[in-house]
């Protein structure tokens, strides 16, 4: 067989990784004349997070959906208008998809950030009796429920070794028996074994300071659980501004 024949008929070599990975360089140089992304990523790995500025951060992980596109305008646009990194990386998906020049790629790309650190403080919480890692704790809510656009409820069941046995989402709005029914609280409670528990919500208007109803609803669940044994350890409102613990100003 002719020579040329044989090399149309030989498989092709695979590409060596090593070789690949100087295509993926080549590929980001011609789409990245500069070097800004690459010296960007070279400080993140040299210095952490605290070498680059909140913008930076979300350029960073906007590149990894959009790798052809110059994105510090669009990241400098979305902490303009969510005030933060956190804000940005906490937002609705349905508010980023509808920000200029947002997709669906681009919205995950932030999302999966918030996720990974939801289910990482999450996972410290559950290794460890809650009220012996109090700051572990807070540390969940705040990523998971200071910057919501909504009130969100949720109720903390622990055992007796006050360890987490149930993160109980009951739902969205305000703090009142519309939302949050004393004596289902406790019947869950009963229910799973729980001899404890804590009241969880967040203020979207950013202050964590209790109403009127905030401490009505605690009053009267806590006075529902003492008849049938189950402690109401604490309520915590989770705000941007910070957070309130109900019990250490005395209103348990």
């Amino acid at each position: 067989m002719p020579e040329q024949d044989r090399l149309f008929d030989e498989p092709a070599s695979p590409i060596p990784a090593d070789s690949r990975e100087d295509e993926t360089i080549l590929s980001d140089v011609g789409n990245d004349p500069s070097g800004h992304r690459s010296r960007l990523r070279k400080r993140l790995l040299a210095g952490g997070s605290d070498a680059l500025a909140d913008h930076e951060i979300i350029e960073l992980l906007l590149i990894q959906a959009v790798p052809r596109r110059d994105m510090k305008p669009l990241a400098r646009s979305l902490i303009h208008r969510f005030g933060s990194l956190a804000g940005v990386l906490q937002a609705d998906p349905r508010t980023l998809a509808g920000h200029p020049e947002m997709g669906e790629a681009t919205v995950a790309a932030l999302r999966i950030v918030t996720a990974a650190a939801t289910r990482l403080a999450r996972q410290k919480v559950r290794e460890t009796p809650v009220i012996g890692s109090w700051q572990a704790l807070i540390d969940y809510l705040t990523i998971d429920m200071a910057h919501l656009t909504l009130e969100r409820v949720r109720v903390l069941y622990l055992n007796s070794k006050n360890m987490l046995i149930l993160d109980d989402l009951v739902g969205d709005g305000s703090i009142d028996e519309a939302a949050i029914h004393p004596r289902e609280v406790i019947r869950r409670a009963l229910d799973i074994g729980a001899t404890a528990l804590i009241l969880v919500h967040n203020h979207p208007s950013g202050s964590p300071q209790p109403s009127r109803a905030d401490i009505e609803v605690t009053n009267r669940i806590a006075e529902a659980g003492r008849l049938l044994g189950i402690s109401v350890h604490d309520h915590v409102i989770i705000g941007r501004e910070g957070h309130v613990s109900l019990r250490a100003k005395g209103l348990i």
